[in-house]
């Protein structure tokens, strides 16, 4: 049996990850949520290749880990709603759903075949890295769909084997909840997901930057 390989984060793993992500390999990464495994936007059938990876059924979109909110705008459109809880939440748990930048050229697949796009800075320096040299990473959990996520490097191992080209070991999970997901497409800002920010905070942000919203404060 193929044993996948494991490197400790720092400058070295992170090179090794960038070379093999070029290549067309998937890695898995840490996050300050859960780990993930990524691929290179820039390559052909990216995306595809991480549904394969986890099993996981095409009609749910994939999101972007960015190294700063300039990646930001050059895919989606920021407006104010989108740029305040930037300013406030990010780097953090935080993933804002932006209508597609027009001229922007993204698979179809990458939203479920939507004109909208998930994206989040990380509050870690491992995938803010990556995206700062290779772009934009898209990004799902590091796990089978429909499993737990992996709490460490050796289970992301364990559960995706040859799936992956290298595990980058960030230590165990923090064991916090995923990203709260905030919906920016319409007029109105409205939560999607619950998660590492709370609806109250969200809400709170919104209302100092005088936007009105549908997110309750509970």
């Amino acid at each position: 049996m193929t044993r996948t390989r494991i490197l400790p984060d720092g400058p070295e793993a992170r090179a090794v990850a960038a070379r093999l992500l070029r290549d067309g390999e998937i890695v898995a990464i840490p996050t300050d949520t859960v780990y993930g495994i990524a691929a290179d936007l820039a390559l052909p059938d990216a995306i595809e290749r991480l549904f394969a990876a986890k099993r996981r059924p095409p009609e749910k979109a994939v999101a972007v880990l960015l190294a700063d909110v300039a990646q930001a705008t050059g895919l989606g459109v920021m407006g104010p709603a989108a740029r305040a809880l930037a300013e406030q939440f990010w780097p953090g748990g935080l993933t804002l759903v932006l209508p597609v930048r027009p001229g922007a050229r993204l698979p179809d697949v990458l939203a479920a075949g939507t004109p909208t796009i998930g994206v989040r800075v990380p509050d870690h320096p491992c995938p803010r890295a990556l995206a700062s040299g290779l772009g934009p990473l898209p990004t799902t959990s590091a796990n089978l769909s429909g499993a737990p996520d992996a709490p460490d490097a050796a289970a992301v191992g364990a559960a995706l084997g040859d799936a992956v080209a290298l595990v980058v070991d960030g230590g165990p999970i923090r064991a916090g909840p995923a990203s709260t997901v905030v919906d920016c497409t319409g007029a109105r800002p409205v939560l999607r997901r619950i998660g590492a920010i709370e609806p109250g905070a969200i809400s709170a942000a919104l209302d100092a930057a005088g936007i009105q919203h549908d997110i309750g404060g509970a």
